[in-house]
């Protein structure tokens, strides 16, 4: 059964930074893609970073140039380093994996495995 365990979500002052680790468990090879996902209260799930098998990322506009998306493959894990936080970041960060995807990888990649997710707030 694969299961993914995010962890790193903690209270920062804005401008802070913050990483978050994801690992996946249940795969007998790291899946072809991972992902992040976050949900702000009273918001929509919104996708905002993926990373392929070969490490070909993709950034919703919200993060780019902010969030950097890595991931070994030998630990089967992603990681996540955000800087530049504002308190729009606040949300439930959840990170996703697929194995197979017949429209590449990238933040449309519908996911089939998820975590439980972890906060991150952003407040002074």
């Amino acid at each position: 059964q694969v299961q993914l365990v995010e962890s790193g979500g903690d209270s920062v002052q804005p401008g802070g930074s913050l990483r978050l680790s994801c690992v996946a468990s249940g795969y007998s090879e790291a899946p072809y893609c991972m992902g992040w996902f976050r949900q702000a209260p009273g918001r929509g799930r919104e996708a905002f970073a993926a990373i392929s098998l070969g490490g070909i990322t993709d950034y919703a506009s919200s993060v780019k140039g902010r969030f950097r998306v890595t991931r070994d493959n030998a630990r089967i894990a992603t990681a996540l380093q955000m800087r530049s936080l504002t308190p729009e970041d606040t949300a439930v960060y959840y990170c996703a994996a697929v194995d197979v995807s017949y429209t590449g990888c990238n933040v449309t990649t519908v996911f089939r495995s998820w975590g439980q997710g972890t906060q991150v707030t952003v407040s002074s």
